[in-house]
C-alpha cells in the first residue's frame, strides 16, 4: 500500500539515445528517483516525463531478475524510446533489487533449490512472481497513478524477461492497464520450469487488453512466443506476436535483445503498437 514517497531529481545523459541510434535530444530527459512503500518495505523507482504539464499516457516498465537494474543504462534507454513519443515512464524496482528493501528473489529461489531441490525451486519462482513480486509492481503502479501529470486512463505495462512475466501477470490482474508489451517472458526459465509454463498459459485466459509479445531470434527459448501466442489466438485475444529475423549484431539477437544496446530493434514496433491502442 502506498503511504509516502520522496523525490530526487537529476537529468539523464545522452548515452541512452546514442545506444538506441536516435538523435541526441536538445535537452536531457528529466529523471526523478522516488521512494514509496509496499507494506513495511521501502521501494525505489525512477520517473521520466515529457516536457509540459500533461496529463500524459504512462508506461510502467518492469525490469528482469538482474540485481541492480537501475545501475546501468536500461531505464534511461527505455525512457529514450517512450518519453520523446509523449509517454511518462515509471520504472519501479522490486524488493531486493538495487536500493529497494527486502530479499532478492534469486537469493530466495537459490536457497530453496539448495535445500529442497529443483522442483520446489520451480514452484517457488511462480509463487514469488505472482505474489510479492507482483505486489511490488502494483505498489509502483499505485504511486504512478498519483502523479498529477499521468493520465490514469492511458496506462501501459511493459518489461523483459522476469519483467515480461510481470507484464503478463499485471495484465491478467485487470488493474487498469490499457495495453501490454511483453518481451522474452520467461525465456530463460521456460525449458526447466513447467510450473511457470502452466502459470503463464493460465494468465492468458484472463487478459482482456491488447498484448504485444516479442522475442529476439536467438533467445534462450522461443517457446513463450509459440505456446502463449497459440493460446492468445485460440482464445481470440487482442494479440500481436513477433519473433525478429536474424539480422544485425549477434549480441542484439539474444535474450532481451541484449538489453539497452538492442532496444532500438523493437522501439518502432512498440510505439506503433501503442499508437493503435492507447494514443
Amino acid at each position: 500500500m502506498l503511504t509516502r514517497f520522496a523525490f530526487a531529481c537529476f537529468a539523464t545523459s545522452a548515452i541512452a539515445s546514442t545506444l538506441l541510434g536516435q538523435p541526441t535530444p536538445s535537452e536531457p530527459i528529466v529523471k526523478q528517483r522516488v521512494t514509496y512503500k509496499n507494506g513495511a518495505l521501502t521501494l525505489v523507482g525512477f520517473v521520466y516525463k515529457p516536457k509540459g504539464i500533461g496529463p500524459f499516457p504512462a508506461v510502467v516498465w518492469n525490469h528482469g531478475s538482474e540485481k541492480n537494474p537501475g545501475g546501468g543504462p536500461q531505464f534511461d534507454s527505455v525512457a529514450a524510446i517512450f518519453v520523446p513519443a509523449g509517454y511518462v515512464v515509471f520504472a519501479p524496482t522490486r524488493r531486493g533489487h538495487g536500493a529497494s528493501e527486502g530479499t532478492y528473489v534469486r537469493d530466495e529461489t537459490d536457497r530453496i533449490r539448495q535445500t529442497q531441490g529443483l522442483v520446489a525451486a520451480g514452484r517457488a519462482v511462480v509463487r514469488l512472481l505472482e505474489t510479492e513480486q507482483l505486489d511490488d509492481q502494483l505498489a509502483g503502479l499505485a504511486f504512478a497513478k498519483k502523479l498529477a501529470y499521468v493520465d490514469t486512463n492511458r496506462l501501459v505495462v511493459a518489461g523483459c524477461s522476469y519483467g515480461g512475466i510481470q507484464t503478463l501477470l499485471a495484465a491478467e490482474r485487470g488493474v487498469g492497464f490499457k495495453a501490454a508489451i511483453s518481451i522474452s517472458p520467461g525465456a530463460l526459465s521456460w525449458q526447466g520450469n513447467p510450473f511457470l509454463q502452466q502459470r503463464l498459459v493460465k494468465a492468458v485466459a484472463k487478459i482482456d487488453i491488447p498484448v504485444l509479445l516479442i522475442q529476439p531470434p536467438k533467445d534462450a527459448s522461443l517457446e513463450p512466443s509459440r505456446v502463449l501466442g497459440a493460446e492468445f489466438k485460440r482464445l481470440h485475444k487482442q494479440y500481436t506476436g513477433k519473433i525478429y529475423p536474424e539480422t544485425g549484431p549477434e549480441e542484439q539477437q539474444t535474450h532481451c535483445f541484449g538489453g539497452a544496446i538492442g532496444m532500438h530493434v523493437w522501439a518502432h514496433d512498440a510505439i506503433a503498437f501503442l499508437g493503435g491502442v492507447v494514443r
